[in-house]
C-alpha cells in the first residue's frame, strides 16, 4: 500500500509515451550541460536543502510557498531533486535553526566527480560554524 500522492506520480509516469520520455531526456541532457557550464565558472553551489522550514508532521507537504502553489508532494522539494537529476555530488549539512528552533540545512553541490571537494567543503562549514554539534532547545 502506498500513499495517494505516490500512486498519482506512478500513474503519471506510466501514462508517458515514448515521445514524452524522449523529450524528457532531451531536457535532462540540457540540464546536465547547464550545470556543467555553471561549474566551469564556480567551484561549488551552496543552497538551502528545501524551500521551506520544517512543517507539521500531520501535513503531507506545503501546498503553497511564497504565494506559489505546490501542486504535488515533489514540488516543495524541487531544489533537492533537481540537483539529484544532474548527477552532481551533493551534501546536506546542518545550518542552524529557525527562530522557532526547527533545524535548517545547507546543500553543498559540486561538479561531476568532485565528491571529495563536496565533503571537504561540508567539513569546513561544520568546523567553521559548529552547527553540526548544536542541538535545538527542547525546553
Amino acid at each position: 500500500q502506498v500513499k495517494a500522492s505516490l500512486a498519482d506520480n506512478i500513474a503519471q509516469g506510466q501514462a508517458l509515451s515514448g515521445p514524452d520520455v524522449g523529450r524528457a531526456e532531451v531536457l535532462h541532457t540540457a540540464l546536465f550541460h547547464r550545470v556543467r557550464d555553471f561549474f566551469e565558472t564556480f567551484d561549488a553551489l551552496l543552497m538551502p536543502v528545501t524551500q521551506v522550514s520544517p512543517f507539521p508532521i500531520e501535513q503531507e507537504y506545503p501546498t503553497e510557498i511564497a504565494g506559489v502553489e505546490q501542486p504535488d508532494y515533489l514540488s516543495w522539494m524541487r531544489s533537492a531533486y533537481l540537483i539529484s537529476a544532474t548527477g552532481s555530488p551533493a551534501l546536506s549539512v546542518p545550518a542552524g535553526f529557525t527562530a522557532g528552533g526547527l533545524p535548517v540545512g545547507l546543500q553543498i553541490v559540486g561538479p561531476h566527480h568532485a565528491d571529495l571537494l563536496v565533503l571537504q567543503l561540508g567539513h569546513a562549514f561544520e568546523r567553521a560554524t559548529g552547527h553540526g554539534r548544536r542541538r535545538p532547545d527542547l525546553g
